[in-house]
């Protein structure tokens, strides 16, 4: 009887390895299918040719700042030596004495001659998403229509607005929005991170333009007409969501207007963080992506075939074989999306570091599907399923604020000191 008992038992577990070991190898056909997508997806945004510029119409540089550290001076000097004849540059800060007001200050004056750059202090912000209340009062200072938001830890190159104004060509375009290459400050933490952002998140970006168009932007830097902006609400109501910048372009391609991917690669200086705080970034930007996109976020599995290989392994170890396959097809998508479209050589470093990266992302990616808080700005936020989240009197607060004029400490932007108005 208890061999009997013992011999079934043998072959429900043979069984549900097999039944693992069937799923498990689906997935990792599945996620090989995707970086050969991933290698059409690099060809397709890289034979675009690059814009002409016809015209140059003013454009408006918005940068919130809070704060300053090793990488500000040198990001915000990136803002005022662009080629281009007619733009403006607006900074944000909450008070007046903030140590970013220094920097400005002190870069304005290398400048005298221009461009135009002008400070505004917001007070503080409300509500947890500080990014949006800074941005809501920029806008309304801004002088053209034309928007480029960046932001604090954003450098860019000298032919940003060139390159941006000749995209803006097409009138059909509503929002640009830049691939970024994400460099890291010199924790283990933020270095993983800046692998993955530079590899697996890029190709991701890059297979869904492909697949079916840009219907999302990306945070660092999204360039828009005002009109797209304001016609959504503004960012009263984006304000709303923690991914905004999701969000703004997600509306404006419903809206009807073109979404794209600009040819002008940022550079996303991430810094340094602690295994803590990288932690609490990875889980706030998991769950927040899986309210955001839920049929994306159940797709990721595939983007990432390290983990699905080894837990292949695991199920059935003749299938180690299958090991240096997957290393070669994910090593040749990381190469091509970090070498050819950043301009980002990968290192002997970043080869070794790659598949730790790889299996701290599909354990974040796990982890997204359970909980629905995050913390952020030393807060605890409660996501609701449409990505928009909850804190104690902030979304009343953030409607109260935005239905009545602005404060006086930032109705009118601290005056400049050197250059044109």
């Amino acid at each position: 009887m208890r061999g009997g008992l013992g011999l079934h038992h043998g072959r429900v577990r043979l069984n549900l390895i097999h039944i693992l070991t069937v799923l498990l190898s689906a997935l990792l056909l599945g996620s090989l299918t995707y970086c050969v997508l991933t290698i059409f997806a690099v060809r397709n945004y890289l034979s675009v040719p690059p814009p002409v510029l016809h015209h140059t119409p003013g454009i408006s540089i918005l940068r919130p700042l809070h704060g300053a550290d090793q990488d500000t001076e040198e990001n915000l000097r990136s803002c005022f030596v662009q080629d281009y004849p007619d733009f403006e540059i607006l900074i944000a800060v909450y008070r007046a004495n903030d140590p970013a007001v220094e920097v400005f200050e002190r870069i304005r004056a290398e400048f005298p001659d221009g461009p135009a750059a002008r400070l505004v202090v917001t007070g503080e912000s409300p509500v947890p998403n500080a990014k949006a209340h800074s941005l809501n009062f920029l806008i309304a200072h801004a002088e053209h229509d034309l928007l480029v938001m960046i932001d604090s830890d954003v450098r860019v190159m000298p032919d940003m607005l060139r390159t941006i104004a000749a995209e803006f060509h097409d009138e059909s375009v509503g929002v640009f929005t830049c691939p970024y290459r994400a460099t890291a400050g010199c924790s283990l933490w933020s270095r993983l991170e800046s692998i993955g952002m530079n590899t697996e998140f890029l190709g991701g970006v890059l297979v869904a333009r492909m697949l079916e168009g840009m219907k999302f932007a990306l945070g660092p830097t999204i360039a828009a007409r005002r009109e797209v902006i304001e016609r959504m609400g503004g960012f009263q109501e984006l304000g709303e969501f923690l991914a905004e910048d999701f969000v703004l372009g997600q509306r404006a391609a419903e809206q009807g207007h073109r979404v794209l991917l600009s040819s002008h690669v940022i550079e996303h200086r991430i810094g340094s963080q602690s295994f803590r705080a990288n932690m609490q970034h990875r889980l706030r930007w998991a769950r927040s992506t899986k309210r955001s996109r839920p049929a994306g976020y159940w797709g990721e599995i595939f983007t990432n075939p390290v983990p699905l290989v080894l837990l292949l392994c695991l199920a059935d170890h003749r299938t180690w074989p299958l090991v240096p396959v997957t290393a070669v097809f994910r090593a040749l998508s990381a190469w091509l999306t970090s070498a050819w479209v950043l301009s980002s050589p990968i290192s002997v470093v970043t080869w070794l570091l790659l598949p730790v990266q790889d299996v701290l992302t599909f354990l974040m990616w796990i982890a997204g599907f359970f909980g629905d808080e995050v913390q952020w700005g030393g807060q605890q936020l409660k996501l609701r399923a449409d990505g928009r989240f909850e804190t104690e009197h902030a979304l009343e607060e953030l409607v109260r604020m935005t239905k009545q004029p602005l404060p006086s400490s930032a109705s009118t932007p601290v005056p400049a000191s050197s250059g044109p108005d």
